[in-house]
């Protein structure tokens, strides 16, 4: 770690990073390195620590005694990723907020390039750079194209088009208006609740996309979508306490769109446009909705049979 002076400045930064964390003590120096190596430095790094079982608390004290940007804050208790990383920005102060992964890094221009976006483009809601996949060891992959640049007038065609184009949740370590992600519903605790918070952020006003390869995306073995072999298995992530509960997680991402747009501050048009733009996630993902129903159903026969064993024992 980098020898640092103790930081000090005004009373509310304009900018807060929310870093939600478990035990990422392996890519956490580094990720937290590149935030505080950054040009623009008029912000806050909150730390959401879920109760983690490695050296991560360690890691994070030292770093927040170095440097008066940091709040690390500890759960008393696993509260799931979801929960972890709407904490980390209900207790944020800025105008501006930027999630953070403990195991990503950036370029050191990203905040700054980011919050003159924003600054000009006053109707955007939410400004973020071209993502570049980098290994384990920090190499670079390849470059990903998200195609979000949402500049699109109406609200039906930013969530069209957001729920085609989806595939990784890049886009959600952009930089945000707080006031914005206020008014929404956050990430709900489900797998894939990212995509469902991404289509009311864009209900809400326009994506811009930085030209640049500021943001570099860990790919490793650890990521959910590496470590689990479905949505369900990965609930676990979301909710902590639920082993061997039943969760429909495609009914909840489908109810999510949904009732996103039943809250969107639309006319009763586009509110309308958008219900039919839903076509398109049940033309990706329809199937899942059946997925679910099976899964239940082959819980409830077991939860059957393991009731009758238990009477007839």
């Amino acid at each position: 770690m980098q020898s640092r002076v103790k930081t000090s400045i005004r009373e509310i930064p304009r900018v807060s990073v929310g870093l939600p964390v478990y035990n990422g003590e392996r890519f956490l120096r580094p990720a937290l390195d590149c935030l505080l190596a950054q040009t623009y430095t008029d912000f806050e790094i909150v730390i959401t620590d879920n109760c983690s079982t490695d050296g991560t608390e360690e890691i994070c004290h030292t770093y927040a005694a170095q440097d008066s940007r940091i709040r690390y804050y500890r759960n008393p208790a696993n509260i799931g990723v979801d929960r972890n990383f709407n904490r980390s920005f209900r207790l944020s102060r800025g105008d501006y907020f930027r999630w953070a992964a403990a195991d990503d890094l950036c370029a050191p221009t990203l905040l700054e390039t980011c919050v003159r976006m924003l600054d000009q483009r006053t109707d955007a809601v939410l400004c973020y750079p071209k993502t570049r996949l980098i290994d384990e060891n920090g190499s670079p992959i390849k470059d990903h194209e998200d195609y979000l640049d949402l500049q699109y007038r109406s609200a039906s065609r930013r969530f069209g088009f957001l729920l085609l184009r989806f595939v990784l949740c890049n886009v959600c370590y952009g930089l945000m208006r707080s006031c914005v992600l206020k008014r929404t519903s956050l990430f709900g605790s489900y797998f894939s609740s990212d995509e469902v918070f991404l289509g009311e952020l864009a209900l809400h006003g326009p994506f811009v996309e930085i030209p640049e390869y500021l943001f570099y995306r860990r790919m490793h073995a650890g990521m959910a979508v590496r470590k689990y072999a479905n949505r369900y298995e990965a609930m676990i992530m979301s909710e902590p306490d639920g082993k061997g509960k039943l969760f429909f997680p495609n009914w909840k991402i489908f109810t999510g769109h949904l009732s996103s747009i039943r809250r969107a501050p639309i006319s009763w048009k586009e509110r309308v446009r958008c219900y039919t733009k839903m076509h398109i996630w049940l033309d990706r993902w329809g199937t899942g909705l059946g997925e679910d129903l099976k899964v239940a159903a082959k819980w409830l026969i077991q939860q059957r049979d393991h009731f009758s064993s238990e009477v007839n024992s």
